[in-house]
Formats: structure tokens, sequence, C-alpha cells
């Protein structure tokens, strides 16, 4: 078993600002009320949560197409996150995931791809934790 930490540090009210970190050490990011809302500078939690969603669905992915006896040149995937400010309530409404795969062997046919692109969707371990999202969706491209 795995343990990962992510730790958030805020100052000041909700107009305040604070800094998104990970124990590795690979982010240490801004994130305030106006880059989560307003589009402005910094990061914020339903980026990072896309930017989850979407490397650990190529890792599934890749696994399945590779256990399955294809060979997978390259897979690009993002997830994007929309979240409803919903009067003050956040909730994140809809993920939308679209992924690339540049894939050869084992007579794969885009029907295949399709076929995996849906199982990792399902079974990554991040899109499992973000099933209570009312809706998920999946754009799967196979390049060949």
């Amino acid at each position: 078993m795995a343990d990962h930490k992510g730790t958030a540090a805020w100052t000041g009210d909700i107009k305040g600002s604070g800094t998104l970190s990970t124990e590795s050490g690979a982010l240490n990011a801004p994130y305030s009320v106006g880059s989560r809302f307003e589009g402005k500078q910094g990061t914020n939690p339903e980026e990072l949560i896309g930017a989850a969603h979407a490397g650990c669905y190529t890792m599934y992915l890749t696994s399945v197409l590779t256990k399955h006896g294809h060979q997978v040149e390259s897979i690009t995937t993002s997830s994007t996150v929309t979240m409803n400010p919903n009067n003050g309530h956040p909730v994140i409404e809809r993920i939308h995931v679209s992924t690339e795969g540049r894939v050869s062997g084992g007579n794969i046919t885009a029907e295949d791809f399709q076929k995996h692109a849906e199982d990792a969707k399902a079974n990554c371990p991040v899109s499992k934790a973000l099933s209570a999202v009312p809706e998920m969706t999946l754009d799967a491209k196979f390049v060949g």
C-alpha cells in the first residue's frame, strides 16, 4: 500500500490566498478564489483533479492495452473538470475525458481501442474516486 500526501495552506478570509503542495515537492503552487473562479493566475483544486485523473487514466489504459498484447507508442489524455459555483455551494457537475492513442500490434482495431478506453474510464482508481460526479463522458480517438 502507498500513501501519497497533498497539503493546502491558506492565509486570510475567503479573499485570501494559499498554496497547494505535494509531499514529493513536484508541486508548490499558489491558489485563490481568483484562480478558482475568475481565471486569474494560479492553480485550483479542479485543475489538479483533472491532471490527476488524466495521469491515472492514461496509466490504466496503457496497462490494459499492454495486457491485451498491444504495443503502446503514445497516449495523450486530458480530463476537463466542470464546476458550477452554484450560488456559493460549488459542485463538480461533469468530467470529460479525451484521449488519443497511437497503438499497434495484436490486430487492434478502433473498436478494440474504444472498448479499452471505456474500461479505463470505469476502472482507473481516480475515476472510481470521482464516481460521485453526476456525468463523466469520454472521447477516445484511435490513431493506429
